[in-house]
């Protein structure tokens, strides 16, 4: 078990992993390479402290920079969902289960539309990973929802165990033995369990539907987190509704700059450092 989860590579939580690091935590850095699209497209940054005029990607490189000076890698995966058990978290990636003393959530906003019928369902026919639930759909039918790498390789995951698979997606793609619709979403239905997808040009008939994003709404994320207006509701040390579970930059809300997701990074990290030395 490791110490203190990191979840989300933009400022905000590359600066709670520093900070985490510096106390001599075991910590992981979850995220991805680039650390965060919403840096390399700034074009200019103007109020870094010591920074004046810096563009988004020079500001990147100097953060991987520091995270390599520091020793800490970044876990290139995505989060499926953040279960608090007690004294301890278990975070379910796509290829695996990582339990964590302590976790901060830094994952930046993601303006994500779900579809209609979706979260109703969801754990009732509905699910966002494949590799996890596929045995439950062994002979059956599945729709397999997704415009990523990881969509495709879920679906063709899923055509080895399931009676018939069927890949929804906007782009043009050939996966032996599965069916490929080029169709847009727009409502899952059922009664007690989802059992129809309908899409703007067709309607079709499964037992189970896989969504596939790079990012999930924050409610949907970790269960009985306390939100308001779409953002998570901390304290004044980043601390959420669930004792051990952080969250600081944008996903905390407004003013959404660099300066304030570096400052509550600092505190998050600090934070959980020190309920981490208590339990």
């Amino acid at each position: 078990m490791i110490d203190i989860a990191i979840i989300g590579s933009g400022v905000a939580g590359c600066e709670a992993a520093i900070n985490c690091k510096i106390r001599n935590k075991n910590i992981l850095l979850i995220g991805n390479d680039d650390l965060s699209e919403k840096l390399i497209k700034a074009p200019n940054i103007k109020n870094y402290l010591g920074f004046p005029d810096i563009s988004g990607v020079e500001l990147r490189n100097n953060i991987k920079n520091h995270l390599k000076q520091m020793e800490i890698p970044i876990k290139n995966t995505i989060v499926k969902s953040v279960y608090a058990m007690g004294d301890y978290f278990t975070i379910q990636t796509k290829e695996e289960m990582i339990d964590a003393r302590a976790v901060i959530i830094a994952t930046g906003l993601s303006n994500i539309t779900t579809i209609k019928g979706e979260e109703e369902f969801l754990g009732r026919g509905v699910g966002y990973c494949a590799t996890c639930d596929a045995p439950l759909y062994k002979n059956k039918d599945v729709v397999v929802i997704g415009d990523n790498e990881e969509a495709i390789h879920e679906a063709r995951y899923i055509s080895e165990i399931a009676k018939n698979t069927y890949f929804v997606t906007k782009n043009q793609v050939s996966i032996p033995n599965v069916k490929i619709i080029n169709d847009t979403p727009i409502e899952i239905k059922g009664l007690t369990k989802a059992n129809t997808l309908i899409m703007k040009n067709s309607t079709i008939t499964a037992d189970g539907f896989f969504i596939l994003r790079n990012s999930y709404k924050i409610d949907n994320l970790v269960p009985g987190l306390e939100i308001e207006n779409n953002h998570i509701v901390v304290d004044k040390n980043m601390q959420t509704n669930l004792e051990g579970l952080f969250a600081c930059g944008d996903i905390t809300g407004a003013p959404y700059q660099y300066m304030k997701a570096c400052g509550e990074g600092l505190i998050a990290g600090l934070k959980a450092s020190e309920y981490v030395s208590k339990i």
